[in-house]
């Protein structure tokens, strides 16, 4: 017979069950019984020796004092020493409390093997004493102690405290979902965070894109519950909850995200929930709200949103930098090239008399301040805080750190979690300023950039609306002077139109200039007569010559090479002597217009060449865009929050007959339409098709808010075989899916379908059916 060795384990009734079923016994019956002569329990089981196969009468004596069990068999003895439940719990405190944390997860473990789940207050510490390691792993390890707390039905072991501040730990890592869901958690089982705390959370969160997706659905979520006045403020019941509600700085974090990660269409939503949850917006939001309306192509919002802006008191330069930049690209946008160009000869005249306005003071103070320059060069130090930028924030997060839970505890109304929300804030107020392309100031003073020019000028060439680009231009010039003529933006906008074969363009604009009593160098008119005698046009360069002879202007001997060269080609040997012999008679000197010849070869190869060389990128690197489908969009946006469904199905085949290709925001405006009414899945279902075609055959591209918008609408109304399609779709294209929100709406809706036994008989259609909605189900985590 086998000799079987001694060992010391630890072991409980049921850890015994384990051990032995593990190792090379079956374990047959296992009964409990009080042993008289120890006071004690004996337990006996019978088990069977899987290599002989023979019967084995075990019999366990535990004797309580010494926790002593004694294994008596017929091969042997085991001596088991069963670990005190008590003491392991002080162990499991004393390694937490060293930072040992890899011997707390095994005595932990232990724990688990043996009676379960420690007691409340161990388990609440070991929450906090890995979320205070900021360690990925750790994180997890406590992040999955709180699955399985709820998972066995044990979340009344976990504290609001102690889950608040593994949130925010997880948070701070990076780790967003399991974040939001220890959020959801606590609302779901009326442990109500107060919103200084999570607000911190979701500012940690919004550092990333599926993060920001998640913080705008946590207010969504977390909005809808007082939404229209729901939660009575008056009942003393309700004070946690209401200390929960969505505040302006929750907003602003979210909204910040959003702008930031490009789910502009989600944070539209909840600007819709503020006045019906009763937020107010500061400065912060108004900018925000502003950057909002102009990616979405809300004009008329925008409109709206100027008087108050105007009328704020408490605006800083860069925010008012900020909407107007925002303004103006809505207006080039929509194609309204008459607001835009009148928005920055307003920015001009304004800069101009401020200008004026500024000398004049100047030379009254240094008139009066003569005799004080003394006094005032030993009272006036250095301002340190003249030399940082308006609005200059750090752009990125300090070392990741956290505060203690002893700390965290003491803060009883969460004051430094509401002051780290409010800085994280601030840096990504920061990050949408670097944004801002089309306006700056100086001494608070609006400008246009070289962008605006460029974006302008491209917008009106094609308009095809020449004279008005040359008013503009003029204009703009009369207001800002350029050093000198051939150095205007006009003169530029010719020498583009040249470089890219607009010759005729390039010409209309030269007219407009002489027409309007503009005088320019003779640069422009050699480099178009140069480009018509290349393009073999004898006829313009004839009216060219012509024109340049009214204007006053001397053509230099490259010119004259040039036409002489064209007279020979179009062998008019007459013609070329005369140029030659008018050249000598002029006494005109070699050298030819180098210069610009080599500024043109400079923007052919990527050179940098200020406003000439940005706007040739811009015409050749950007797309033409089509402004009606920024109206109609906004026609059909009116209509679907309106839930006029039928208005806005006539407004979108209209779209359609005037040529105009439905984009992503036109659809969503649509399936968000359709589901707020509810009951018009076939409709979705048939808009779905059409935009599967559609991108099949247009450059339209998905979007995680368009397709996360059907995904809900499919899976509320029931159609999971067309649900998985956008589940694949979106994580071929590799977008966060929500798997929380659509689980729980799962639940909601459709927790008993499918349950029992597939019937014998079914159609093709039925089993199709249920195999999609269990195959959604699965992904979702319910099977």
């Amino acid at each position: 017979m086998r000799e079987m060795r001694r060992s010391i384990i630890a072991a409980s009734p049921s850890f015994l069950y384990a051990l032995l079923s593990r190792g090379h016994f079956s374990v047959a019956r296992i009964c409990r019984c009080e042993y008289p002569g120890y006071g004690s329990h004996r337990s006996v089981c019978c088990v069977s020796d899987s290599f002989s196969n023979n019967l084995t009468t075990v019999n366990v004596y535990s004797s309580v004092p010494n926790r002593l069990m004694l294994f008596s068999t017929m091969a042997g003895t085991i001596l088991v020493q069963a670990r005190d439940p008590a003491k392991l719990n002080m162990e499991i405190l004393k390694a937490i409390d060293e930072r040992r944390y890899s011997d707390t997860w095994k005595l932990y473990d232990q724990h688990m093997q043996m009676e379960g789940f420690p007691r409340k207050s161990v388990v609440n510490r070991l929450l906090t004493g890995f979320a205070e390691s900021l360690d990925v792993q750790w994180l997890e390890k406590a992040y999955g102690m709180v699955e399985q707390a709820f998972q066995e039905s044990k979340q009344n072991l976990l504290e609001k405290d102690p889950l608040i501040y593994l949130s925010l730990a997880l948070a701070k890592c990076n780790l967003p979902v399991p974040a939001s869901t220890i959020l959801r958690k606590l609302v779901e089982t009326e442990q109500f965070p107060p919103v200084t705390a999570w607000s911190a959370i979701l500012a940690y969160m919004s550092q990333t894109a599926p993060g920001a997706y998640l913080a705008a659905e946590l207010i969504l979520e977390i909005g809808y519950l007082f939404q229209d006045g729901r939660v009575d403020p008056r009942k003393k019941s309700n004070a946690p909850l209401i200390a929960m509600k969505p505040n302006t700085t929750a907003f602003n974090i979210a909204l910040a995200g959003c702008l930031l990660f490009g789910t502009t269409r989600k944070a539209e939503q909840l600007l819709d929930m503020m006045p019906r949850i009763g937020v107010k917006a500061d400065a912060n939001l108004l900018i925000v709200m502003a950057h909002i309306y102009e990616r979405n192509g809300r004009r008329e919002e925008l409109r709206k949103l100027q008087r108050h802006i105007d009328e704020s008191c408490n605006l800083t330069d860069i925010q008012f930098r900020q909407f107007y930049n925002c303004l103006l690209t809505c207006h080039l946008k929509f194609g309204d090239l008459d607001s835009a160009s009148n928005m920055v000869l307003e920015m001009l005249r304004k800069a101009k008399e401020a200008q004026n306005s500024l000398a004049t003071a100047t030379l009254v103070l240094e008139a009066a301040g003569n005799d004080n320059k003394t006094f005032t060069a030993l009272t006036s130090g250095p301002n340190p805080s003249q030399n940082k930028p308006d609005g200059s924030h750090n752009n990125s997060l300090t070392e990741l750190q956290i505060i203690s839970y002893d700390e965290f505890s003491r803060d009883r109304n969460f004051v430094k979690l509401g002051n780290e929300a409010k800085e994280v804030l601030l840096i990504l107020l920061a990050k949408l300023q670097t944004q801002v392309e089309l306006i700056t100031t100086e001494h608070g003073i609006l400008q246009p950039t070289e962008k605006i020019y460029v974006k302008l000028v491209k917008a009106f060439l094609e308009a095809e609306k020449l004279q008005d680009l040359a008013r503009f231009l003029i204009k703009a010039e009369r207001e800002d002077s350029p050093a000198s003529n051939d150095d205007s933006a006009l003169v530029h906008v010719i020498k583009s139109c040249i470089s890219l074969g607009w010759l005729d363009q390039a010409h209309d604009l030269l007219d407009e200039m002489r027409f309007a009593g503009v005088r320019t160098g003779s640069s422009v008119y050699a480099s178009l007569l140069k480009a018509y005698c290349k393009a073999n046009r004898p006829r313009e360069v004839t009216s060219l010559l012509r024109d340049a002879q009214k204007a006053g202007i001397q053509l230099d001997s490259s010119c004259y090479d040039s036409l002489i060269q064209s007279r020979v080609i179009q062998q008019d040997t007459q013609g070329a002597l005369g140029l030659f012999k008018e050249m000598k008679e002029a006494k005109i000197p070699r050298g030819g217009n180098a210069e610009f010849e080599r500024l043109v070869e400079g923007c052919a190869g990527n050179g940098e060449a200020g406003l000439m060389a940005k706007l040739l990128r811009e015409i050749k690197e950007g797309q033409k865009l089509d402004s009606g489908v920024h109206d109609w969009n906004n026609v059909i946006h009116f209509f679907c929050k309106k839930r006029l469904m039928a208005d806005a199905e006539k407004a979108l085949a209209k779209m359609r007959s005037l040529g105009h290709t439905p984009n992503a925001q036109t659809f969503h405006s649509m399936v968000t339409g359709y589901a707020a009414i509810g009951g018009k899945y076939i409709e979705v279902t048939e808009l779905w098709g059409e935009m599967k075609s559609l991108a099949s055959s247009t450059p339209m591209k998905f979007d995680q808010e368009l397709l996360d918008s059907y995904l809900y609408t499919f899976v509320r109304g029931g159609f999971f075989v067309r649900a998985n399609e956008v589940v694949d779709m979106m994580e071929k294209g590799d977008m966060f899916v929500d798997k929380y929100k659509y689980r729980t709406l799962y639940l909601k809706y459709h927790k008993t379908l499918y349950k029992g036994k597939a019937p014998k008989y079914q159609t093709e259609a039925q089993l199709k059916k249920r195999e999609g909605a269990l195959s959604f189900k699965k992904w979702v985590g319910l099977s």
